[in-house]
């Protein structure tokens, strides 16, 4: 087993910005994902696929996130998955909440979480 404690912070660092390079894209994926579906739920078009591939999608980043100290981003994504397993008919707070939701996500994944 390794000791994370004996790996120079240096190290660990460099590792994870590699990691953030590398799933940096399929981050912003699931954030399409997400939009799409906020918009779809907008405009009283959310098919039960979608809902599933938005609720998928914002599960995943939440349990994602947190590896790269995105706690932000997590809270973000847990709403929305919240959100997105309760989406039922037209609701524009809700539809607003959703597409808001996503746009801060989106920006936070972009800048990989410097304040906005």
């Amino acid at each position: 087993m390794i000791d994370v404690n004996s790996i120079p912070q240096s190290d660990l660092s460099s590792a994870l910005d590699q990691l953030w390079s590398r799933f940096q894209p399929t981050l912003l994926e699931r954030v399409s994902t997400l939009e799409s579906a906020a918009a779809a739920f907008a405009d009283r078009k959310l098919t039960g696929e979608q809902q599933e591939a938005a609720f998928s999608a914002a599960h995943k980043l939440a349990g994602v996130l947190g590896t790269f100290s995105l706690e932000r981003g997590t809270m973000l994504a847990r709403e929305l998955e919240l959100l997105f397993g309760l989406a039922r008919g037209p609701n524009r707070h809700m539809a607003a909440r959703l597409s808001s939701l996503a746009a801060e996500l989106r920006a936070l994944i972009e800048n990989r979480g410097v304040s906005l």
